[in-house]
């Protein structure tokens, strides 16, 4: 019987063995029960302890069955749709993406104060129009499987800036789309802005386009915000990963195994309250532990030490059946370079292998402070590589080809077989950006660098590509909704 790995499923490679992730995970579980954590939205305390957890004001001490009756109840698999597309509010098929263990999809980060301007290659603060490129972009490459916005918008009222992001990404793209957000205004904002794509909550539950991206805090904080917007969206089906992680030396001891386990109690946590709440809920829960650079006092984003965590914590959340988010494809370079180059291959390779099921922050440089697009037309590449190698080798009587050696026989050539022809495509890997010409051939052409390719494919991009339309009256219910935000706020609109 012959053995085949297929699109977005990948050879894996192990960090821990079976011994060491029981060890982390029942230290977690101790780690829950004998420390606990501060968790200040007061629903959450309360669905805790009538779940059986003590309580000293914020303090909540969380006995193991309450994080093992989570796991139980958590769907070890959910589904994020494209966005609809046209009057009849088409789903591309191609952008459904299969939330479950070891299927790897990548993506941008959110969140970044500056961004690398298209245009002028300055380093500048975030302003509208970023998340909306980003978006555009991203809808482009064929290995950005969701999106993300790139950068924190400082152009708006600061409330609103997670709202805005969204708006402008869902009209610049047909993938599934993470958002994050402030406040529970911010998230039903943000489920009205979905709703005018969608065209119904029944169609919005049904086939979601989006998921809430959360955090937790650490040393074992749960927030009142993140738990109140984290409710209201498993309220409304909506899915939500749940991201956080410890910094080894800061926010987590200085080992790594100390962090893994800091790490994963803020994310079973918020499992937990998320299941309590809304038992069934789809949920993600993801970590981004970090070793922190004692030279320097700043998490060490680009280091092996995150990648390390990472798959660590793979290995962990695979054992528990839950799909993880990790991280790849971020550098500490402040420019597209070799270093950036260099780290966003070692993350994109080690996290591809971890098994992964969400790895965001593509695109990311300076230690999650800039976003750049030219990273992630770079990234794609990268991923395109990436998974070429993760899909492994076909072996079956077709791809032995033992007909095809014995009839051509010692001393002859394959380049002429129709066999060859039928099959190159799918069993040799050819760039889009990388060089492969000869000398002459490259001089001739105008010996472009790949960071010139780079930028052409980004100018290209911005330029000429078209995402898939809006439904028919959506943009207008789109701009209403930040029309009554920003009422709301008691503002006017930014250009109004």
């Amino acid at each position: 019987m012959s053995v085949t790995y297929r699109f977005h499923e990948a050879p894996k490679f192990r960090i821990l063995s079976e011994r060491q992730i029981k060890m982390v995970y029942q230290a977690t579980l101790e780690c829950l029960q004998r420390t606990g954590v501060n968790v200040y939205n007061a629903e959450a305390r309360a669905l805790l302890a009538e779940a059986g957890a003590h309580l000293e004001g914020v303090r909540v001490w969380i006995p193991p069955h309450i994080i093992q009756d989570a796991i139980a109840s958590s769907p070890r698999s959910f589904t994020l749709w494209g966005r609809p597309s046209g009057n009849a509010r088409i789903q591309d098929s191609r952008h459904r993406l299969q939330i479950v263990p070891d299927r790897t999809y990548f993506g941008a980060g959110p969140t970044c104060t500056y961004f690398i301007d298209p245009e002028t290659g300055e380093r500048r603060r975030s302003r509208r129009g970023d998340p909306a490129r980003a978006a555009l972009v991203c809808d482009a490459l064929d290995h950005m499987d969701y999106v993300m916005g790139l950068g924190l918008i400082h152009d708006v009222p600061s409330q609103l800036s997670p709202v805005y992001e969204f708006a402008e990404m869902v009209a610049q793209t047909a993938k599934p789309v993470l958002p994050w957000a402030y406040s529970v205004d911010n998230v039903s904002d943000i489920y009205d802005i979905g709703l005018a794509v969608a065209g119904s909550e029944e169609a919005l539950r049904a086939r979601p386009f989006f998921a809430l991206f959360a955090t937790f805090q650490s040393p074992l904080v749960q927030t009142d915000e993140d738990i109140a917007n984290a409710f209201w969206a498993a309220e409304h089906g909506i899915p939500i990963v749940f991201v956080g992680g410890g910094t080894a030396g800061t926010t987590a001891p200085v080992t790594g195994a100390a962090a893994l386990v800091i790490s994963l109690a803020g994310a079973l946590t918020s499992l937990a309250i998320v299941q309590l709440k809304r038992r069934g809920a789809p949920v993600c829960i993801g970590g981004i532990p970090q070793a922190m650079d004692m030279r320097t006092g700043r998490p060490s984003y680009g280091a092996p030490e995150m990648s390390l965590y990472s798959a660590a914590l793979a290995d962990v959340t695979r054992y528990l059946d839950l799909p993880f988010m990790g991280t790849a494809g971020a550098s500490e370079s402040k420019v597209l370079d070799l270093q950036a180059a260099i780290e966003s291959t070692f993350q994109v390779v080690i996290s591809g292998l971890s098994g992964a099921t969400l790895i965001h922050d593509v695109g990311f440089l300076d230690c999650a402070e800039i976003g750049s697009l030219e990273s992630l037309v770079m990234n794609d590449e990268i991923i395109s590589m990436a998974r070429w190698l993760l899909r492994g080798i076909e072996i079956s009587d077709d791809t032995l080809s033992l007909d095809l050696i014995d009839q051509v026989g010692p001393g002859g050539e394959f380049a002429s077989r129709k066999e060859t022809a039928r099959l190159c495509r799918t069993e040799v890997w050819n760039p889009h950006l990388m060089d492969r010409q000869t000398w002459a051939s490259w001089e001739a052409q105008g010996s472009r660098t790949m960071k010139e390719r780079i930028k052409a494919r980004l100018a290209e991009i911005l330029s000429s590509h078209e995402p898939p339309p809006l439904p028919e009256g959506a943009a207008q219910q789109i701009e209403a909704v930040l029309e009554r935000a920003e009422v709301r706020l008691g503002g006017a609109r930014p250009g109004a």
